[in-house]
């Protein structure tokens, strides 16, 4: 923790806009492969259509998916997903030093968490004094600026240094 003190946090904008982007990276994927597997069941001569849908609230798939999607992506980019690595930013483990499959797959299990109630997870960000959301205190991350963006997205506050009790 004291490696980060004083570094840039990312800001609600770039976060909100890297999920955005990442997810619909995730939908494509997902359609292109449930093309591909109807594709594959049409040749093995499977009658009528293959139906799969990316939606929380009616398939168990797409929950796991989304889950194996987002921990995969944060654990093998080291915290930069390709949407935070678009939007110069990453995730970062404050116990230890790379994120680990565990923290990722926990930081993606608390995308739920940060959903509820209409989304006052993430909006957290907002009254936390570094800027954790819920899912980043689950999983004990930070999101940090990585360096300079092409475009000008503004920045949030330095990390502060909590007082001990």
């Amino acid at each position: 923790m004291l490696e980060l003190e004083g570094v840039e946090l990312a800001s609600f904008l770039s976060r909100a806009c890297a999920f955005v982007l990442d997810f619909l990276l995730a939908a494509a994927l997902f359609m292109s492969i449930g093309m591909g597997l109807g594709v594959l069941a049409t040749h093995m001569g499977a009658k009528g259509n293959v139906h799969l849908e990316l939606n929380f609230f009616e398939n168990w798939y797409s929950i796991v998916y989304l889950v194996v999607f987002f921990g995969l992506s944060t654990y093998f980019g080291n915290g930069k997903t390709l949407g935070k690595r678009a939007l110069h930013i990453r995730v970062v483990s404050l116990v230890h030093r790379r994120m680990t499959l565990w923290h990722s797959v926990e930081r993606a299990l608390g995308y739920g968490a940060s959903m509820l109630e209409l989304g006052f997870g993430f909006l957290q960000y907002f009254i936390h004094p570094n800027r954790r959301t819920v899912h980043d205190r689950i999983a004990e991350t930070i999101v940090v600026r990585d360096a300079a963006p092409s475009i000008s997205i503004p920045a949030g506050p330095a990390i502060v240094q909590a007082e001990p009790e």
